[in-house]
């Protein structure tokens, strides 16, 4: 059957309008080893943006699929950058080329904390499912999840030194984790609320918390392992082993099974100057400067000073108390003992300075320069991304030298987008630029490069419109009034007190003469554009002249003229749509039937149709001709905020606060798209005159444009999608698959099941049928060439088999076992039902005898053995294959074992080598060298300058 009416798909092509998103935090990353602290990290909604401090651009998008970003980590290396996702997802991106080839799923929902360890080979996340994951970077794959909090994680960090992981979370407890054991040894139950950060200070030897009071409490951190092989002396060691059986139970029963690794007690605490909860802390990379904020929009720095600067404050301390004691005495002549000052939380860390931001702070990031510069980046509230400079002199470091630094603010990026929600858009005649206006802001930005033409300021706008010719535009504010702004110079020309109450609502005559204006002062007043001379030059300048005035018994919400200027639309606070006569504004139709009232109308181009949306969901489909209605659409899950018909047809637009945008046809009535893409209410949009753009403004403080292709849309095949996206939903909210023999604990399998996972065991699936088929060919042409004495020609090979290149089937199973992404093997292997897997081991056989991907190979057969040990060991028929593997696994091991030893030893030979011959230090030795070289350079040039 032929189409009948072709639709033609929209498609997102930018998201524009937004700096930085609230959900996700900021940081410092380094550019293709340019500068540091010149580029930062922001989530941009599912994308992340890096921008340019210093140029103020943006200089690298990292697009996202689907979901809101939620939380960045850099990578030690400086070249990557993890990103975690709103549904639990976490991907690795390349800063070099911005693509990202390691993705993790193993969260059900939001990734809240994410850490890398020194290396950067192993990356820890936390979610709000309360669990926690430690992935292997480079193995892309999962290697255990830890289970035992019972809120969301809010922080997690690796202790380097003695392979241990300490995570905080919302149920008020930090928990220590074994990560060779997998299992958690000690709770930290020192919290009365909520743990919303942390960090490690001294080498790992100090953990600082902040919760939800104005106290950073600081915990102790001593590794009894340590201390015993360091501080127990030889003979008390010798006489433990000799002494009785009895006393050696004694003390294990005396000891704490928490205690056994390390012992974590309360050194005091911090009180910061705000009341409220820490939102962020953060330390720099030298562990010296911690950064924490609240609610507000002051952010405190307290110094973490080294050993060396606390003994001096101490022995000054003690001089100090010293002279204090002997002036007592010589002043009472009685005996003063000599004082003792005891060291305090405070003589450690010391409160630096603040920084008073020009709004609340969301999120904070520091990072070291170069001449002991400190460098601080801000995301706030409002959209916007401010640096902040502190000198600060490494020779000047005890409290008593040091000045208090004062924070100078080197950028601030805000011409990108607006502070609040943008709620009116705009396009121009020529389709070419796209006003928004928000509370504080009017912007005209490009459509084509998307940069801002022009920034003004006004009052907060609740409508606009381009005043033909698209040289001026004007904004209805809610204060009431007319606001007329020239493009060109960018100032305000008029500011027309329009109405007593909000402005709700502008529209253009047809004839572009004139515009009529509905405001909560229940009256419609009509506006004819003139040009009048200017007082100081004799050039004219637009205004707008009150004509008429239409007095309503309640506020307007809406107003609309018909194309043909017959009929004038008045949408009501009574959910009512009134119609009057244009000319003679004479009552001619009472559009009645919402629940609630109607925040949107549009008429059609041929003055046929008028369309209502209600903040009862429901779109309403009327006839102009005797105000009969055609249809009533369920069209969103909340409030329809904004409607507009595309020009010159019968199709049209809806916003609604569903946070999705629905594109219909009039006609039939019919549902054609739904364009996902925001992740907050939906405001208002606009759809070009020409009808090939539409841009939209959302609560996430995004604007979107959305690009019509020439791609034509099926309806039936739309359904069909959305049916399939739902099923494919289902599949993943489902329960995880249970391993045969593990119980519930603290230690589950990393990795989750998703559609990827459930459709790469099914490729697997039809491979081994297609191995099976084949075999099965091969075995019944034998045979028949045994029956005929001759031998036969063989049979067709499998198409499938031919588009791969004719390679054999057992062949064609390894390369479909190698498609499967690392990080999804073992769930794929999981779903896989036990019938195939004795299959499976024989073609592992033939693999490791043909020496084909031994590694994977390995690591399949290990995780099959594993959760299917009960069946294999229970089957008589598989322990030939199962003897043959033990043996062909351990030899291919071996000899890729020594591959790997001789390589690294001839890697060795090699570097020692070229350092004997070049006198060149390799990696962290030569940095270290240019850095003496340059310390030393500096003394030479201080002391010539002494001198001179």
């Amino acid at each position: 059957m032929g189409l009948t009416k072709q639709y033609l798909r929209y498609v997102s092509s930018a998201v524009f309008g937004v700096i930085g998103s609230q959900k996700a935090n900021i940081a410092y990353v380094t550019l293709r080893g340019g500068e540091k602290a010149r580029h930062v990290a922001v989530a941009a909604c599912e994308h992340v943006f890096i921008w340019d401090v210093r140029k103020g651009e943006k200089v690298l998008i990292l697009k996202g699929i689907k979901h809101e970003v939620t939380y960045l980590c850099p990578a030690p290396d400086g070249n990557h950058i993890a990103v975690g996702y709103e549904d639990g997802a976490v991907r690795i991106f390349n800063l070099l080329s911005g693509e990202s080839n390691v993705s993790f799923n193993g969260h059900k929902t939001a990734v809240t904390a994410m850490g890398y360890d020194a290396l950067g080979a192993r990356l820890v996340t936390g979610s709000r499912d309360t669990d926690v994951i430690v992935w292997d970077v480079i193995n892309e794959c999962g290697l255990f999840r830890l289970k035992g909090h019972k809120d969301s994680i809010t922080q997690a960090l690796f202790l380097e030194n003695h392979n241990l992981l300490v995570t905080s979370s919302k149920d008020s407890f930090v928990k220590w984790w074994d990560l060779d054991t997998q299992h958690c040894f000690k709770t930290l139950v020192g919290h009365r609320s909520e743990v919303w950060g942390m960090v490690l200070l001294d080498q790992e030897s100090r953990l600082l918390t902040g919760s939800a009071d104005s106290e950073l409490r600081a915990w102790d951190i001593n590794y009894l392992s340590q201390e015993k092989d360091e501080g127990e002396p030889k003979e008390k060691k010798v006489k433990s082993l000799l002494d009785d059986d009895d006393e050696a139970e004694d003390e294990a029963m005396d000891e704490s099974p928490d205690d056994r690794i390390l012992s974590c007690k309360s050194a005091g605490s911090i009180l910061r100057e705000a009341r409220d909860r820490v939102v962020s802390m953060t330390m720099d990379s030298k562990a010296c400067i911690l950064a924490c904020h609240g609610n507000e929009a002051v952010l405190e720095l307290f110094k973490v000073l080294s050993a060396k600067d606390v003994e001096k404050a101490m022995g000054r301390k003690q001089k100090k108390a010293t002279k204090k004691a002997a002036k007592l005495r010589e002043d009472t002549d009685q005996e003063v003992p000599e004082p003792v000052v005891q060291k305090t939380l405070g003589d450690e860390i010391t409160r630096l300075t603040k920084i008073r931001a020009s709004s609340k702070i969301r999120w904070v990031d520091s990072v070291w320069c170069t001449g002991g510069e400190l460098k601080v980046a801000l995301l706030l509230q409002n959209n916007t991304v401010e640096t902040y400079s502190l000198k600060l002199s490494d020779h000047k470091a005890t409290p008593r030298a040091t000045p208090t630094p004062v924070a100078t603010k080197t950028s601030r990026l805000t011409l990108a987008g607006h502070r609040t929600d943008a709620r009116t858009l705009a396009f121009s005649s020529d389709n070419m630029a796209v006003l928004s206006a928000s509370g504080d802001t009017v912007k005209v930005w490009n459509r084509s490069t998307l940069q801002v033409v022009r920034t003004m300021e006004c009052d907060y706008a609740l409508c606009s419109l381009f005043v033909p010719g698209d040289r001026q535009i004007i904004l209805g504010t809610k204060s009431g009034k007319l606001q007329l702004f020239d493009l060109a110079s960018g100032g305000l020309m008029e500011n027309v007190a329009a109405h007593e109450g909000a402005l709700w609502s502008l529209a253009l005559s047809p004839d572009q003469r004139g515009i009529v204006t509905g405001g909560a002062d229940k009256t419609v007043r009509f506006w004819d554009f003139e040009l009048v001379k200017g007082e100081e030059s004799e050039q004219k300048r637009l205004t707008v002249k009150h004509t008429r005035t239409l007095q309503l018994g309640e506020d307007v919400l809406c107003v609309k003229i018909s194309p043909n200027q017959r009929l004038l639309a008045v949408a009501l606070l009574d959910s009512t749509v009134k119609v009057f006569y244009m000319d003679t504004l004479k009552f001619f139709l009472s559009l009645y039937g919402h629940k609630l009232p109607v925040l949107c109308l549009d008429i059609s181009h041929d003055s046929t149709l008028i369309i209502t949306g209600s903040a009862d969901r429901n779109v309403k489909i009327w006839g102009l001709d005797f105000g009969d209605c055609h249809r009533s659409l369920f069209a969103h899950d909340d409030s329809v905020m904004f409607l507009q018909f595309v020009p010159k047809t019968h199709l049209f637009f809806t916003a609604g606060k569903d946070k999705k945008i629905k594109q219909w046809d009039a006609d039939k009535f019919v549902l054609i798209q739904t364009l996902e893409g925001h992740h907050r209410e939906v405001w208002t949009l606009a759809v070009s005159p020409s009808g090939d753009y539409l841009v939209s403004s959302s609560h996430d403080k995004s604007l979107r444009l959305w690009d019509r292709t020439r791609e034509p849309i099926i309806l039936d095949e739309e359904r069909e999608i959305e049916r399939e996206a739902e099923f494919e939903e289902s599949i993943a909210k489902e329960g995880e698959p249970v391993v045969p023999g593990e119980t519930e604990g603290e230690v589950a399998p990393a990795a989750k099941k998703t559609v990827e996972t459930v459709k790469a065991a099914e490729r697997i699936m039809e491979a081994l049928e297609l191995y099976r088929s084949e075999s099965r060919k091969l075995e019944e042409h034998k045979y028949a060439c045994e029956n005929a004495g001759k031998q036969l020609p063989l049979p067709n090979p499998n198409p499938i088999l031919v588009a791969f290149g004719n390679v054999s089937p057992s062949r064609y199973v390894l390369d479909v076992i190698k498609k499967v992404r690392s990080s999804e093997l073992e769930v794929s292997l999981l779903v896989l039902p036990f019938p195939y897997v004795p299959e499976l081991l024989t073609l592992f056989n033939s693999y490791l005898q043909g020496n084909l991907e031994v590694e994977l190979v390995c690591r399949c057969l290990f995780f099959l053995l594993r959760i299917h040990f009960g069946q294999i060991t229970s089957n008589q028929m598989m322990l030939s294959v199962i003897d043959q593997l033990k043996g062909n696994t351990i030899s291919k091991i071996r000899e890729i074992r020594d591959v790997l030893g001789f390589n690294s030893a001839a890697l060795q030979f090699l570097q020692r080598e070229l350092e004997s011959k070049e006198e060149v230090m390799f990696f962290a030795d030569a940095s270290g060298r240019l850095d003496e070289k340059r310390k030393k350079r500096r003394r030479r040039e201080r002391v010539i300058l002494t001198i001179v």
